[in-house]
């Protein structure tokens, strides 16, 4: 027994404004159920637009919780069907689990089965699936309508898996059928690598719409199609293809995930999908010998100790830079047209701005305070797993900045800066990657080797 189901929703906030049911036991529908939802959220004007829906239409409509038992009753003992069938199951999922109930049923999605049994379209959704098998949809966009369309594509589905190998095949938990995005075939899933390195999520015209790296690519890819967040279901729907690039090491994989989430600019990354930095961190001394520490346009500073993406984020890395060494916010220029700063009156700085303080034990701090975002050795190499076992990889930093990675066969002699140089492909250095950097340097001195 098939309960083939459709909802309508909010949108944005995913409350279900409208659900059809149609009970199907493979050759005739013997029950039915649809009713509007009142969805306890106002419901958005391009909803109204696309479904007809009104916020008037569902206000006398009862709500989720005085359903869900006809809800749970209709369904139970069958396996739920939908078109691209994770959206529906885990918004219903959701709204029974708000309301302290497990809701579970075995699944099948009319996308996935199509693209199984009807190969080679161009599309597959509801609409276009409909008009190429000559199924006509009355009233599009409404949850009976396309319920209604998807119990008869369901029916063409079941004809034309006659001997149910198919059908058989997505319902057995082992094959996480059920658990893949509607787009993306399992051979693709199949061939992942187990090993570490970046993958890359692409939506059907191939653009790169994900970068993750992962110890064990496979592993980490498919834990995206479990999680229930909304932004990785959204992601996982759009999933069309995965890719992959084995790094061998797991700072080979931070490295490069970094370096194409900056290029690529994905638009579901977000924690390091900005813009180039704008602003530098410098020192200079001033004519009574006191260091300072400033900021200025980055096209302005010849050698920045460090790179920042606005003034802000600059000032907020300033100013913990200033507590942690006890630093004066006058000569940080955190302070402006004062005589004395704020921090000594609160006896956080020890009165260099008040001629209290020697400028020699003043400047030890700030020297202690630039050491600290510096790498203790201007030149060195990071040695690294490879992604072969006859192969090395490796980290280069030349004066303090990041060149880039590359690897060699461990028979290689690799002696002087030219021979890294000559193995490493070349990559931008920025405040993620000395973030990266500095962590593993912190914890792994053993795989560091100067360079002269």
């Amino acid at each position: 027994m098939y309960a083939i189901v459709d909802i309508e929703t909010t949108g944005h906030s995913s409350k279900i404004t409208e659900i059809s049911i149609f009970i199907f036991d493979g050759k005739k529908v013997i029950d039915e159920y649809t009713t509007l939802v009142n969805p306890e959220s106002v419901i958005p004007p391009f909803i109204t637009n696309l479904t007809g829906i009104t916020n008037a239409m569902v206000g006398n409509a009862p709500k989720f919780y005085e359903i869900a038992k006809k809800v749970a009753e209709i369904t139970k003992d069958t396996i739920f069907v939908a078109h691209n069938v994770n959206f529906d199951y885990n918004i219903i999922q959701k709204e029974f689990k708000s309301l302290g109930f497990d809701f579970k049923r075995k699944k099948l999605c009319t996308i996935r089965l199509s693209r199984k049994l009807i190969p080679g379209l161009k599309s597959y959704s509801l609409g276009a699936l409909c008009s190429t098998q000559n199924i006509e949809i009355i009233d599009r966009h409404r949850a009976k309508g396309d319920a209604e369309a998807t119990t008869i594509l369901f029916e063409k589905l079941l004809n034309l898996d006659t001997d149910q190998r198919v059908f058989n095949s997505f319902l057995n938990p082992k094959s996480r059928q059920g658990t893949l995005p509607p787009l993306l075939p399992k051979k693709i899933v199949d061939e992942l690598s187990e090993k570490t390195g970046v993958y890359y999520f692409k939506n059907e015209k191939d653009e790169i719409i994900y970068v993750g790296k992962a110890n064990n690519i496979k592993q980490r890819v498919i834990s995206h199609f479990y999680d229930k967040a909304k932004k990785e279901i959204t992601m996982c729907l759009e999933t069309a293809n995965v890719t992959f690039v084995e790094t061998g090491s797991e700072l080979l994989a931070l490295l490069l995930e970094s370096s194409e989430i900056k290029k690529l600019f994905p638009k579901f990354n977000r924690a390091q999908r900005r813009a180039q930095e704008s602003v530098g961190l410098f020192s200079y001394e001033d004519r009574n010998g006191i260091i300072h520490l400033a900021h200025n346009r980055l096209k302005l500073i010849p050698k920045p100790l460090m790179k920042f993406h606005n003034v802000t984020e600059c000032r907020v890395f300033m100013e913990k830079l200033c507590e942690s060494f006890e630093l004066c916010p006058k000569y940080c220029h955190l302070q402006s047209n004062v005589t004395t700063c704020f921090h000594y009156q609160i006896k956080q700085c020890k009165g260099i701005c008040k001629d209290e303080e020697p400028v020699e034990l003043y400047n030890k701090r700030v020297k202690k305070a630039i050491e600290s975002i510096k790498f203790e050795s201007e030149n060195f190499i990071i040695k690294e797993t490879g992604r072969a076992k006859n192969e090395n990889a490796y980290v280069l930093i030349l004066n303090g900045i990041y060149k880039g990675f590359g690897y060699a066969d461990k028979k290689q002699k690799l002696k002087s800066i030219d021979d890294y140089c000559e193995i490493i492909t070349s990559q931008k250095d920025n405040n993620d990657v000395k973030r990266i950097l500095k962590t593993y340097v912190e914890k792994n001195v053993e795989q560091i080797f100067q360079l002269n």
